[in-house]
């Protein structure tokens, strides 16, 4: 038991004990105590003390200083582009490499060999001296495609190569009496299955024939919203041009089928808002269309009409015709252009868009002759279910199917659209069979863009990972591939 008086010398009552007793334990206690209401002299800033002068003075020697002047205007160190530069460079394209290795014993493609089943499955250069630069004229080549990858421009023939190659050799018919046919073809397929570079190889093989080319390289041009346009005065339903478009296409066809046009003459007499001699020729008149956008659309019109007039004799002799256009999604929509109501007008009432629409379902005939190629896109078009619809319906019909596909009334349907592609054929791009495969995968190494032996194990590993032979995915498997 502790000791009693240790107990004792406790206060008993709270009120013998001082203030800062009651208010903490003694084990709290501070050991400085503070003032209410007031803070210490290190927190506090005299707001009138003068600045004090730097006594560095200036950097010593070796040291660099930096001195930033406030409100000093940015400099720009560079060139800005020039007007349509980086469109032009975004374009640019590219046809040689002048590292790659030069493919010996590679034949071009002759116009004698257009349709011969013999060529099936064999790379064959493109022409340098004219073609190329034809093609180049009418923007066949694409930015995307592998051009700038080899020596120089080849294509490989295949299946579908050469069933073009037969409708166009079935034009130049030997019956000079037998009315000359003319083919109307939807091309369609995958995505990167090479239906632009399909294209390319009709217009070639037009080229290599002598006929007169025009191509509408990308169909969104027409309806985007990015050329001048105006209503076209005297027609009801209101129908628009686009002249500055107008100019160029003029412009292209001139460039491009120069060694043709300037041997024909006109053989009718034309109102125009210029002034033509009688002895112009078709090159000169597409000139003329090129250089004021405001006559354009009437000098094409006329340019047309000469084009399909009944043939003749010499100068009045009249070519065929292939006309072509890729993307065709893009003007079975409305367009982004709107009418004087804010409405969306639609694409078919444009008419270099109505005039390639009454090509393809055969309204407007080709009376020398020719072939009408419209190809769709996988990587860059709008969605078009009266175009699904219609390819589906075609290829049924091509077929011999007694059962037509009919439409899902649940589905929003383009009837116009629908209607313009009722009367077309229907041409579908497959993946390359196996031997095209090794083709093409032998003219790769060969050039030194694929340093591997080609084998039968590596084409038919090359031909499974490409899909079943899709040529973009095959090109990007084996030239493209990069560990």
């Amino acid at each position: 038991m502790p000791p009693r008086h240790c107990l004792e010398q406790l206060p008993l009552r709270p009120a013998v004990l001082s203030a800062p007793y009651l208010q903490r334990p003694q084990f709290l206690a501070r050991a400085t105590p503070a003032a209410a209401f007031s803070t210490s002299a290190a927190k506090l800033k005299n707001p009138n003390q003068k600045k004090g002068t730097s006594t560095a003075g200036p950097p010593k020697k070796g040291v660099k200083g930096l001195r930033i002047k406030k409100n000093a205007a940015s400099k720009e160190t560079g060139r800005r582009p020039a007007t349509g530069e980086r469109k032009q460079q975004r374009k640019r394209i590219v046809l040689s490499n002048t590292n790659a290795l030069e493919v010996p014993g590679l034949q071009d493609l002759k116009a004698e060999d257009i349709g011969d089943a013999h060529i099936q499955g064999k790379v064959l250069g493109i022409p340098m001296d004219p073609v190329v630069d034809q093609l180049r004229a009418v923007d066949a080549f694409k930015s995307n495609q592998g051009w700038g990858l080899f020596r120089r421009p080849a294509m490989l023939v295949r299946r579908e190569t050469v069933e073009l190659g037969k409708l166009i050799s079935a034009v130049h018919a030997d019956d000079a009496t037998a009315q000359k046919q003319s083919f109307r073809k939807i091309i369609h397929g995958e995505r990167a299955s090479g239906k632009t570079t399909l294209l390319l190889q009709a217009m070639t093989m037009a080229f290599l024939k002598r006929w007169v080319v025009i191509n509408f390289p990308d169909a969104m041009e027409l309806t985007i919203g990015h050329t001048a346009y105006a209503p076209l005065d005297g027609t009801n339903p209101t129908q628009y041009f686009q002249k500055n478009y107008t100019a160029s296409l003029l412009g292209q066809i001139a460039k491009a089928n120069e060694k043709v046009l300037e041997n024909l003459k006109l053989s009718q007499k034309h109102t125009l808002p210029i002034s033509v001699k009688e002895d112009t020729t078709l090159l000169q008149l597409a000139q003329l269309g090129a250089k004021e956008a405001d006559v354009a659309w009437p000098v094409l019109q006329a340019f047309w009409k000469e084009l399909t007039a009944p043939s003749g004799e010499e100068a009045l002799a009249r070519p065929p015709v292939m006309v072509c256009l890729d993307n065709i999604s893009f003007i079975l929509n409305n367009s982004e252009y709107i009418d004087r109501d804010a409405k969306p007008i639609h694409a078919h009432d444009f008419v270099l868009v109505r005039h390639f629409i009454n090509l393809l379902n055969g309204t407007a005939k080709l009376r020398n002759g020719g072939m009408v190629l419209a190809a769709t896109s996988g990587s860059n078009s709008p969605k078009s279910n009266a175009l699904d619809f219609a390819i589906e319906t075609i290829e049924a019909r091509q077929a011999g199917a007694k059962d037509l596909p009919t439409w899902d009334p649940y589905k929003k349907i383009d009837e116009r659209s629908l209607s313009a592609l009722s009367n077309a054929e229907a041409l579908n791009v497959k993946g390359l069979s196996r031997e095209e495969a090794r083709a093409i995968m032998e003219y790769y190494a060969q050039s030194g863009m694929m340093r591997r032996t080609v084998d039968e194990n590596l084409v038919s590993e090359k031909w499974t990972v490409s899909g079943g032979g899709i040529i973009g995915e095959l090109e990007r498997a084996t030239v493209k591939y990069r560990i």
